[in-house]
């Protein structure tokens, strides 16, 4: 979009009364006296600069006399209708928020500290809601119409964005963005109660003794910031490609390759899958590899990867338990173009996967590793799942806030094994069973 188109449209505005009219009769004269060719070649933090100055001198010269705060105000919304997102220009700079959930013209709520909660604005009419969704999707060269009524795409700057316009949101056009999340480490998740030390050393050695690890959870209970944390104790000398369908992770170590897919053009050509890019990673001589989500016929590729000299591969998967998870593999497993029976899937599964980190989002949104299970099934057994770390919850209490503790149980033997082949202790709270009956056992059917 030119940079003219951005600045030139008042009629976006229109629709708020005299407050709206104003914001657009400022930007017809900020239009005026910037020279476009100067402005197109500066820096996106120098442009706003530059018209925030020049628009400062404009209401100097001809009014309205303002309060400073009035005409900071001003000021902020013609630059922001001009070359930002409007009324979600300040949103997005508020780090508190991570979700921004537009449902037609008329309701924005947004999500802080894991609770939602709507916001005293509005867009001025439906027509503005569409112009600052079109502005959106076209920085990605995406187009919505009805012809493609849905998007999703990811920004520049990481947001990820959902659209979906009336014929098919009957409540008008819906935009929801989703905040890039920031990287936490492992110690700063301790910090915010989502685990402890004693779970901290169990999944560092999980991980680097090169376990399969499944991250299990439900929407927004952070998958992809606990698989983030976890890739983090992935040693510096490996080669590690990450499979995103929106990339997200950012991993530090030097040795990564990022792959993510796409989805098609206008002209419905184009697409690359995740199951497409997971078969190529093979090709890419991986140490390990990171799949953001499976959440297709790409999951037995997959498990085919991880049982066949890939092992310390991590995945996320939406399932909401560590049963439901397994059976939820096996599920998006049989989608693949290859036909497989149910019981070779099972076998698959038995062999690939060695660890279910299980996450719940709780009502007071906190999130919280409330599960860590072994899978100890073997070739056509019935799952049996072996719980070493489970989180309890009380009722919520006065303060509003869940409350609980987080509780050990013995490791099997064949765990303890591959922890000590690979030189990495048994954290003391565990301990290691002595016996079947000492396992936490269960099956998963």
């Amino acid at each position: 979009m030119s940079l003219r188109a951005r600045i030139s449209s008042p009629e976006e505005t229109a629709g708020r009364g005299e407050d709206g009219h104003l914001v657009a009769s400022y930007r017809a004269k900020l239009l005026e006296e910037i020279d476009l060719a100067e402005m197109s070649s500066l820096a996106a933090a120098e442009r706003r600069a530059r018209l925030e100055r020049v628009l400062g001198h404009i209401i100097s010269r001809e009014g309205p006399v303002l309060s400073t705060v009035e005409r900071s105000q001003l000021i902020r919304r013609v630059v922001d209708e001009a070359l930002g997102l409007g009324i979600l220009e300040p949103l997005l700079e508020d780090a508190s928020i991570t979700e921004i959930m537009v449902n037609g013209p008329d309701a924005i709520f947004v999500e802080r500290g894991g609770r939602v909660e709507q916001l005293p604005m509005r867009f001025a009419s439906h027509d503005q809601l569409m112009q600052t969704i079109e502005r959106i999707v076209s920085t990605v060269n995406r187009r919505v119409d009805e012809s493609n009524p849905m998007v999703d795409a990811r920004l520049p700057s990481g947001e990820r964005v959902n659209v979906i316009i009336p014929p098919l949101s009957l409540t008008g056009a819906t935009l929801t963005i989703r905040r890039f999340p920031r990287s936490f480490t492992l110690h700063e998740l301790i910090g915010l109660g989502s685990l402890d030390e004693h779970m901290l050393h169990l999944l560092a050695g999980l991980v680097q003794a090169r376990f399969n690890v499944i991250v299990s959870g439900a929407t927004g209970t952070g998958k992809t910031t606990l698989l983030n944390a976890l890739s983090g104790l992935i040693p510096e000398g490996e080669r590690i490609i990450t499979i995103e369908d929106s990339a997200e992770l950012q991993l530090q170590q030097p040795h990564v390759i990022r792959l993510e897919s796409r989805p098609p053009n206008v002209e419905g050509k184009g697409r690359v899958t995740i199951r497409d890019l997971v078969r190529n990673s093979l090709r890419m001589r991986p140490d390990r590899i990171v799949v953001g989500e499976v959440r297709g016929g790409e999951s037995l590729d997959m498990l085919q990867a991880m049982s066949t000299g890939h092992d310390g591969s991590l995945a996320t998967v939406h399932a909401n338990s560590a049963e439901d998870a397994l059976m939820r593999l096996q599920t998006l497993a049989s989608m693949s173009d290859v036909e497989i029976p149910f019981v070779a899937l099972h076998d698959q599964i038995n062999s690939a996967v060695d660890v279910i980190v299980q996450l719940t989002r709780f009502a007071d949104g906190a999130r919280r590793i409330t599960e860590i299970a072994l899978l100890e099934s073997h070739g056509g057994e019935p799952y049996r799942l072996a719980t070493v770390a489970r989180f309890h919850a009380r009722p919520m209490a006065a303060d509003g806030r869940i409350h609980g503790a987080f509780e050990y149980y013995p490791l099997p033997r064949r765990t303890a094994d591959r922890l000590y082949m690979a030189s990495q202790p048994v954290p003391q709270a565990f301990g290691i069973a002595q016996s079947a009956d000492q396992l936490a056992t269960r099956e998963a059917r």
